[in-house]
């Protein structure tokens, strides 16, 4: 069974048991690693795998072939994007005609962003960049963009590079709707036994969370020179309860973002009936 995340913290701690055989009657998986702007784009033209990690914000497009996943994925509290600049102004307006680099015009992080400048940037920003969000802060410390919106492990580190935050869109969203941030999903083909995909994927977060050594040597050797307390600290923020089983609140959270942006046109309007199957 063929399978593609990020070579983030959070997702090879997740999968460690499951990419290794150590869940019993699990497949042996063929595993790719992604950034999450190569697994959107893929799973939207159709060539993605059969189980990939995407962000939300590009689920309305995928769900006729794909199916949810409860489960494996990255959602929780205090673990938003951030709008990060330059300069000490705390004023969003400041950003109106300029120029902002982004992850991934697909990702949650920007659909948050749109929706969040939408109230807070009279007249809108400029022009938008995508680059891989290693190079966004560099970018903004340089001069070379305005503002750059930033995800990840990069919470912990701005301040290495003289930046200020200018927002913060997780306490945004979790203050506007008093839910958790969906961020990243997990999802498989509908052809597949998803009822077994989804045990085996709570069987291995469950593997991680009792074995918390095991999956080290293997997030360390893909964590993109993190330093150990760097990828830790990833792994606690984004591996929590909604890891396990996304629960009644990790879906309120997923309908909420998708209908609002379904709303401003951001996104196509999902059908219930598939988010749910």
């Amino acid at each position: 069974m063929k399978i593609m995340y990020s070579p983030c913290p959070n997702d090879t701690f997740i999968f460690h048991a499951l990419a290794h055989g150590l869940i019993a009657g699990a497949p042996k998986l063929d595993v790719t690693f992604a950034d999450i702007d190569i697994t959107n784009k893929l799973a939207i033209d159709g060539n993605a795998p059969d189980i990939v990690k995407i962000s939300f914000a590009a689920l309305p497009y995928v769900l006729d072939d794909y199916a949810l996943i409860p489960c494996g994925g990255a959602l929780g509290r205090g673990c938003g994007p951030l709008v990060l600049t330059n300069s000490e102004h705390k004023d969003p307006s400041m950003l109106a005609g300029k120029k902002v680099a982004v992850p991934s015009e697909l990702s949650t992080a920007y659909l948050l962003f749109r929706l969040w400048a939408a109230n807070h940037v009279p007249g809108g920003v400029g022009e938008i960049i995508v680059m891989p969000f290693h190079e966004i802060m560099p970018a903004v410390r340089d001069g070379k963009v305005d503002a750059g919106l930033v995800i990840h492990e990069a919470r912990f580190t701005y301040q290495n590079y003289n930046l200020n935050l200018l927002t913060d869109l997780g306490s945004w969203w979790e203050e506007d709707t008093n839910l958790p941030i969906p961020l990243g999903a997990i999802i498989a083909k509908r052809n597949l036994d998803l009822e077994s995909i989804t045990n085996w994927i709570k069987q291995s977060v469950q593997y991680a969370w009792k074995h918390p050594d095991a999956s080290k040597d293997y997030v360390m050797c893909h964590a993109q020179e993190l330093s150990p307390d760097v990828a830790q600290a990833h792994i606690d923020l984004y591996v929590n309860d909604f890891s396990e089983e996304l629960g009644d609140a990790g879906f309120a959270a997923i309908t909420t973002l998708l209908n609002r942006a379904a709303k401003e046109g951001l996104v196509p309007k999902i059908d219930m009936d598939k988010l749910y199957k």
